[in-house]
């Protein structure tokens, strides 16, 4: 029996950036896949490897310096070619016959409307069928609670809640190709697993193919029934991918295969002080109704959340979107306003504001969730890592600044060559590099990692979790480690508190709570988490 033919082909595909005058990169190199109806093909490889880019060629929304060429070189959809189709053809295929989630939701979604004008804006219904559409969208990507906040704008949703808008965007039209690029980066352990299980289901449902785009090998395993392996903008290694997986022909692949956070951290040095202390913290934003705004309750974001953490020690605190991680994390460094007791270095700063309060952020640093939004665009990756000297060691040299950036980025394993580029010209796992160089150059005695290997393929993510304990135990720094990946969690933290609606509802010593988590929601964060890589083994 024939095979039907592929829904998408690309064939040789090439594609080459342009960096300066006389400079290009090429990206892609001689590319070829074929994708049919209802299957999946998932596409993997390390942060720059060209994953991304092939996936932005077949929606054609390359940057203007990029260039599509080779010999024959094609993408088909359908029978159309759409290498260099104009606006008119792409927009009867963007949105309508194939849809797309983004890496980074905060920087695809629009600051300036509301959840519902933007998934709304993917529909071409009367008023009233729009909202009914965008209600059940919401549900069926699992954002109950916010049917009632319709008009909530991005910034007022958690990374894992704005992921979830973009997957109800992506699948609005129900698209007959669904290209998915790293699409549960940002989501919780629970709710990824209900994510996969819900792209499955409607791929059953509607026939659907899908392109996945992940550094997750494990989500590879659950999800493809085939997988093309890139290095370096070419394609290495192709095929089913229990074939695949069961045995690896090329080197590279090999490689894949084997990287995963392992080990633990190093031992607390005995007799370490506390960093980082907090009694009782509360964030509460207030719920306003009516034509006066009067408040009518509060969103307990954070409610009585104690803790503390010694010189080097990593406290991971584990939840699910929305459960209050990063608002804790804020309001620990003072970036929110919040009630109770937090002490840094035995010294009270609750209370601190204006100047005094700006000597300490030399001590307290954070590495932010989603790196290419906390990255300016119009500075180098040398300016952003040495913005924060200039501010707390205003007396050092231009010289000797340059010298410490270029220790920070021997430090993350970046190559100093590259300081002068910009942000958009890194990978993703090299922005969250960057991100965390600037943290680290200040040698702050508290850090507060935000999701900080949600952007970074497996084998980086092993390399990063390695840097980050040598780092810690070079500097005896106090770690606290915000993520929904218990497997990083596991590799890095001494202690753990799992959060959920803003309070602690299990506590202790990571290797105990691992292994016989007490409560039914731990249980249930445990089995999403290990499930997922227990399938994968």
């Amino acid at each position: 029996m024939l095979k039907a033919a592929p829904i998408l082909t690309i064939n040789n595909l090439d594609v080459t950036f342009r960096t300066g005058k006389d400079r290009s990169f090429q990206a892609v190199k001689g590319a070829s896949l074929e994708l049919h109806k209802g299957e999946t093909l998932a596409l993997v490889g390390e942060s720059g490897s060209g994953k991304s880019v092939t996936a932005m060629s077949v929606m054609q929304l390359l940057p203007k310096n990029a260039t599509q060429y080779g010999q024959q070189s094609a993408i088909t959809f359908e029978g159309q070619n759409l290498l260099g189709a104009g606006d008119v053809v792409m927009q009867t295929v963007r949105g309508r016959r194939i849809g797309m989630i983004f890496q980074e939701p905060m920087t695809a979604l629009n600051p300036l409307h509301t959840i519902e004008k933007q998934i709304s804006e993917m529909l071409r219904l009367p008023a009233a069928q729009s909202r009914a559409r965008v209600l059940e969208l919401l549900e069926l990507v699992g954002l109950q609670k916010l049917t009632t906040r319709l008009g909530a704008y991005p910034h007022e949703l958690s990374g894992g809640q704005r992921q979830r808008v973009m997957i109800a965007m992506a699948l609005a039209n129900n698209p007959d190709i669904l290209i998915a690029d790293e699409p549960t980066t940002a989501l919780d352990v629970t709710v990824q697993a209900q994510i996969l299980e819900l792209m499955q289901e409607l791929q059953e449902k509607l026939g659907m193919a899908i392109l996945l785009i992940t550094h997750d090998l494990t989500i590879v395993r659950k999800m493809s029934t085939h997988v093309a392996v890139m290095q370096k903008g070419e394609i290495v290694e192709q095929g089913k991918t229990d074939d695949v997986f069961a045995s690896p022909q090329h080197a590279y692949t090999k490689r894949l295969l084997a990287a995963q956070p392992k080990g633990s951290p190093a031992p607390v040095p005995e007799g370490a002080k506390t960093i980082m202390e907090a009694a009782d913290i509360k964030v509460h934003f207030p719920i306003r109704k009516g034509f006066f705004g009067r408040v009518a309750d509060y969103v307990r974001a954070v409610d009585g959340v104690s803790l503390k953490i010694r010189a080097g020690e990593t406290l991971g605190v584990v939840g699910e979107s929305g459960s209050g991680k990063s608002t804790l994390g804020f309001a620990l460094l003072r970036l929110l306003a919040s009630q109770g007791t937090i002490k840094l270095d035995g010294k009270n700063i609750e209370n601190l504001s204006g100047q005094p309060l700006r000597d300490l952020r030399a001590d307290m640093q954070i590495v932010f969730q989603d790196p290419f939004s906390s990255l300016s665009p119009r500075m180098s990756a040398a300016e952003i890592i040495g913005e924060g000297l200039k501010i707390h060691r205003p007396n050092i040299s231009d010289a000797e600044r340059e010298n410490i950036v270029i220790t920070a980025m021997k430090d993350v394993q970046l190559d100093p060559e590259t300081r002068h580029r910009y942000p958009h010209e890194f990978s993703g796992g090299q922005r969250q590099r960057i991100a965390i160089a600037r943290a680290l150059v200040l040698e702050p005695k508290f850090l507060v990692l935000d999701e900080p290997t949600s952007a970074l393929d497996m084998s980086v993510q092993a390399e990063v979790v390695e840097l980050l304990r040598e780092l810690q135990k070079r500097r005896n720094l106090a770690y606290m480690f915000i993520s929904h990946d218990l497997r990083v969690v596991k590799a890095l933290a001494h202690h753990v508190i799992v959060l959920k609606d803003g309070k602690v509802v299990e506590e202790g010593e990571a290797a105990k709570l691992f292994a016989a988590p007490e409560t039914a929601y731990t249980k249930a964060l445990m089995a999403a988490a290990f499930e997922i890589t227990a399938k994968a083994a």
